[in-house]
């Protein structure tokens, strides 16, 4: 029975609207929306990738394989399970037929098969074979990128030279299925697509070019992809090639969407805490209003259970409207973003409702709105009505029963299990849990501070600086409410700043120092010598390094399989591809061991290894650990001799591995070299060098770094976005704590010099021209008030709402403006409390037998019985005879 008698106190309270709600419903809404919209738009990336499957990969399965190509006799054993296409890629130079400019390419080259799934759109709309085959003056075809026209300032049907062969660009790409597939997110140079034919001609690939081979193959339509990737295992159990299906479309898509979704839900669970700071000073706000009304409830015998639930109904309603709206937001804004996303990423996002999503945000917003909200209701609840009538000049401090306590804290804890337990990251989670918890408690222990420093300098000179520091302590002072918010609200913005500066820092000043200007791939062993005497030759041209290079994947950790390894998580990327090895006698000048030696110069015992320090601690190595790598299809296996610091950022010649010599310098290799140029020197020295060796590729680290600054750009200003809806939260806080810094009802609005003196002085003023000032505070509208210190007057509207009632009780038509008056009243007013006590307290002196008014208006049953039968505490127990609106003492 009494949560019926909650829940019908609770939504005729609602009548009045959503005064004092807010702030409330805005702060949920705010954060709500970004967690919803985050979630919906990472889920509509994943959802098209996953639709689109075959499309991303270019088939049901792709194969890659490094530096080698397959087989004849594997290619023929995969050509038997279904369409089977072949395609190459690798960095390349191109130049124009003049050789007057020439730029980095991305280069790949496909068969006539291209592609399995989807369109390579082409503008103008051309055949790919047509696009890309030889025509009768030699020259191949090309289908380029856009960007590429405007970088050699050429147009559409101009000849370029890749290698050694020409081509003649027919068409440009307008759409790429398989560009995540292949890897190609972001790429250090313009696309272009060729023929496989005419890979050839252009002598592009040898011993040692880091060229990529994919073989994408599509199964018959019943097929069962497990099955037969469980066929290709046991068929093929030793191949050193990668192999992903449907299912996987795109990991390293599924990784970048994966990290950004931890972050940005992060900051829009940051905004969501953050406006759980305004939650909570909306919710002791609107209580404070109340207060009169509570006072009513507790001296008519309500029990704090059923206050405790008439407001947490409320509160409760409130944040399914702030939730609603945030959740609509949320699924709204997404598909309007859709374009952007699509452009970006190259996959056609599939948005919709996701549920899942959906869910998560409104479980993130129903928990912070509980977390903020039953301390200080509990709190409310719990002192007595007397003490509540008496706050109005003198704050009543009390704690909530252990049970609200315990309650708090179990929604903090399962709030901080669904942050750890949604995220991918679980280091990320828990530091994010950590910051919070340890932000709150600064922050509040700050105010509280400020409220003590203030109460104890309170004798100082000076009337403006000992009211300044009055209103800083005294009773229901929002001190500590506007130092939380304030500073978490400044918190955020300085994190923002901070993370943006160095985002700035990183973009402006990328280029460390020493870094070297050029980096040469793919130089062949017997071209060393040619290439020395070129640069060498060229003016400016400085700190030439040069070392051989292999490609190198990591098989067993330990004498376990890598697949089985328990390795750190950050450490996952050595895993993923092949990586970059070399061997030396000696250490390189800049070389710092931070454990073991280096081999001796003539060493030439078993394979020894030097790791980078990161790696060590991320595989879990140290010194006398094995390590098994798999170069070109040979498995080498290598103790750990020395462990060394390696410095990523300064761009120069580093490796996570470096064998011991006489290992690996039988094997097709190729030469990596870095070289240092001034400006004006940089491109000649990129012509003479391509020219002459039309297989080098020439990277200049400023090209890429200026590919790295617009991706930072574009982080940061991902960032700023974000940023700006937990701003925006903390502009709500600050606006209702210092919305909830005025005068309460019946409060003194400075609570300073003449406002805290004993119930019944008054503060020396008259309660007609203050609103209860200092005096002993009676039920609100219970009592005319019209004697000094009596109380206060309850105003015409209780007046009128009085008369009314006795003009139903004597027939003369005042029932129905009775009802129409007091829901009048009860739409915020201050002093609704006459609305609901007048009837019940008639009640208690006429035997609960009133007129039609009566009826309609009287409290639950159990409550007027209460009253009526003085069960309720002494200190609650009303006079029946206040009805009358005469001067009495005070009643609680």
């Amino acid at each position: 029975m009494r949560g019926g008698v909650a829940l019908r106190l609770a939504l005729r309270e609602l009548r009045g609207g959503l005064r004092g709600f807010r702030i409330f419903v805005a702060c949920l809404a705010v954060g709500v929306a970004a967690i919803a919209a985050v979630g919906s738009t990472a889920s509509a990336i994943r959802a098209g990738i996953e639709a689109d499957g075959q499309k991303t990969l270019g088939g049901d399965v792709a194969i890659r394989s490094l530096h080698r190509d397959i087989a004849a006799e594997r290619r023929d054993w995969l050509a038997g399970a279904g369409a089977l296409s072949r395609s190459m890629r690798m960095r390349a130079m191109t130049r124009t037929a003049d050789r007057s400019a020439r730029s980095l390419i991305e280069l790949k080259a496909v068969d006539s098969a291209y592609p399995l799934y989807g369109e390579l759109a082409l503008v103008p709309d051309l055949p790919v074979d047509a696009a890309l085959a030889a025509g009768a003056d030699g020259a191949w075809g090309a289908a380029v990128e856009s960007r590429l026209l405007d970088r050699l300032g050429v147009a559409r049907g101009a000849r370029i030279r890749i290698g050694e062969a020409d081509f003649e660009i027919r068409a440009t790409i307008d759409h790429e299925p398989d560009r995540l597939g292949d890897g190609g997110l972001i790429g250090l140079g313009p696309k272009v697509i060729v023929s496989a034919d005419a890979m050839a001609a252009t002598g592009l690939i040898r011993p040692g070019s880091l060229v990529r081979y994919f073989y994408k193959l599509r199964l018959a339509p019943n097929a069962d992809l497990a099955a037969w990737r469980a066929r290709l295992d046991r068929r093929f159990p030793d191949s050193a090639w990668r192999v992903r299906d449907r299912s996987n479309a795109s990991p390293g898509t599924q990784r970048f969407i994966d990290g950004t979704q931890v972050f940005l839900t992060l900051v829009g669970l940051t905004a969501l805490l953050v406006g759980g700071v305004g939650v909570g000073n909306a919710v002791a706000n609107y209580l404070a209003g109340r207060m009169e009304t509570i006072a009513t409830f507790k001296c008519i015998g309500a029990s704090s259970g059923t206050i405790f639930g008439v407001y947490l109904i409320q509160i409760l309603v409130m944040a399914a409207v702030g939730i609603a709206i945030g959740l609509v937001l949320g699924a709204a804004v997404p598909p309007l973003a859709g374009g952007i996303v699509n452009a970006a990423l190259g996959v056609e996002a599939r948005f919709g409702l996701h549920l899942d999503v959906l869910g998560l945000a409104a479980a993130f917003g129903l928990l912070v709105a509980l977390l903020f909200s039953i301390w200080p209701v509990a709190r409310a609840c719990e002192v007595p009505g007397s003490a509540l009538f008496r706050a109005v000049v003198a704050e009543t401090r009390a704690w909530p029963r252990p049970w609200a306590v315990a309650a708090t804290a179990a929604i903090a804890a399962i709030l901080a299990a669904v942050v750890i337990g949604t995220a991918d990251n679980l280091g990320v989670a828990l530091w994010f849990v950590g910051g919070a918890a340890a932000a709150f408690a600064l922050f509040r222990a700050a105010g509280w501070g400020v409220e003590r420093g203030a109460a104890r300098f309170r004798r100082v000179k000076g009337a403006a600086l000992r009211l300044a520091l009055a209103n800083l302590h005294r009773p229901g002072a929002p001190s500590a409410k506007i130092v939380l918010s304030l500073g978490l609200g400044l918190a955020v913005l300085v994190a923002t700043v901070s993370i943006e500066g160095n985002l700035r820092n990183q973009v402006e000043n990328s280029l460390p120092s020493g870094a070297p200007d050029f980096y040469f791939v793919d130089l062949q062993p017997d071209q060393v010598g040619a290439f020395e005497e070129i640069v060498r030759s060229m003016p400016g041209a400085s700190a030439l390094r040069r070392v051989p290079m292999l490609r190198g994947r990591i098989l067993r950790i330990a004498g376990k399989p890598a697949s089985e390894a328990a390795i750190d998580p950050g450490a996952r990327w050595l895993l993923r591809g092949d990586r970059g090895i070399t061997w030396s006698a000696r250490p390189a000048a800049d070389t710092r061991l931070v454990a073991g030696s280096w081999w001796p110069a003539d060493y030439a015992g078993k394979p020894l290894i030097s790791l980078s320090h990161d790696a060590a601690a991320g595989l879990g190595l140290g010194l006398g650990d094995t390590l098994t790598v798999d170069v070109l299809g040979r498995g080498i296996t290598g103790t750990v001799a020395n462990i060394r610091e390696v410095r990523w950022r300064s761009l120069r010649i580093n490796f996570v591995m470096v064998f011991s010599p006489g290992v690996l310098e039988s094997a097709p290799q190729t030469q990596l070299a870095t070289l240092n140029a001034p400006p004006g020197s940089l491109a000649g020295i990129e012509a003479a060098v391509t020219d002459r060796f039309p297989n080098v590729t020439a990277i200049r680290v400023g090209e890429v770094l200026g590919i790295a600054r617009g991706v930072l750009e574009r982080i940061a200003a991902a960032v700023r976005t974000a940023a700006a809806v937990t701003l925006l939260a903390g502009i709500l806080v600050l606006a209702g704590a210092a919305g909830g810094g005025g005068p309460r009802p019946g409060g003194d609005p400075g609570g300073g010099e003449g406002g805290g003196g004993p119930p019944g002085a008054g503060g020396g003023a008259p309660p007609q021209q203050k609103r209860g000032g200092g005096g002993g505070a009676p039920a609100a509208g219970l009592r005319r008030g019209g004697a000094q210190g009596a109380g206060r007057d309850p105003g015409p509207g209780a007046r009128r709402l009085l008369h009314r009632i006795r003009a139903a009780r004597r027939g003369d038509g005042g029932d129905r403006g009775a009802r129409r008056h007091a829901r009048r009243m009860g739409r915020g007013d201050p002093h609704d409390a006459v609305r609901v006590a007048v009837p019940a307290l008639d009640r208690g002196r006429h035997g609960g037998r009133g007129g039609g008014a009566d009826a309609r208006l009287r409290l639950p049953r159990h409550l007027a019985r209460a009253g009526r039968q003085g069960r309720a505490p002494a200190a609650q127990r009303v006079a029946p005879w206040t009805l009358d609106f005469r001067p009495a003492p005070t009643i609680c």
